[in-house]
């Protein structure tokens, strides 16, 4: 399943590509993930929690950056685990392009996602739009860290503000909106036919 996101940062391109070189910085923006151990090489395992729907989700495996393009300005992510209750498995490909969005920077991210198992059962609406949702979080948290690094805080400040974990009631809430949101367009706003 391909699912596409795009968000803008107001910050330069050069400062947002260099964030984007710290991949253990870059994970505390997204929630519900945690690195656990750097294994070199650009490869690192961790852990990712979510929620979907009534079922709450740990995956444990490992995340490998196989491509920093500098001069295209993206990164791409492959990862892959194991739902740590043995309920399924996940992989996936992340590919992040950064462009320069007037004075800021606009990060295009496409997730070619494989699910088996208890997350496989939930629809491709409802996958994209938790992916929605957890994008604008991490770049929420992203420009929030982006400013602590330039007011000069300390790491051990900027990891006491952490990102907040992946909460199944909020995010499922927002995810549910989001479609109820997409059920409204489709059935209440007026058709028009194209010529």
């Amino acid at each position: 399943m391909l699912i596409k996101n795009e968000f803008e940062v107001p910050e330069p391109v050069d400062k947002v590509w260099e964030f984007f070189q710290n991949i253990p910085q870059v994970a505390t923006c997204l929630p519900g993930t945690e690195l656990t151990e750097d294994l070199g090489d650009d490869k690192y395992k961790g852990r990712v929690a979510i929620r979907m729907g009534p079922v709450r989700l740990q995956f444990a495996g490992t995340a490998d950056i196989t491509e920093r393009n500098e001069a295209a300005k993206r990164i791409v992510v492959n990862a892959a685990g194991a739902e740590e209750k043995g309920r399924g498995q996940a992989s996936m490909v992340v590919t992040a392009t950064l462009a320069r969005a007037g004075r800021g920077t606009r990060v295009d991210v496409t997730q070619d996602l494989q699910l088996a198992g208890a997350a496989a059962q939930y629809g491709r609406g409802m996958i994209g739009d938790v992916s929605s949702v957890l994008m604008h979080d991490f770049a929420a948290n992203l420009q929030d860290r982006i400013e602590r690094i330039d007011r000069g805080e300390t790491a051990e400040q900027i990891a006491a503000a952490a990102a907040t974990p992946a909460r199944g009631l909020t995010l499922g809430l927002r995810a549910a909106l989001m479609a109820l949101a997409r059920v409204f367009r489709r059935f209440f706003l007026p058709y028009h036919a194209t010529t």
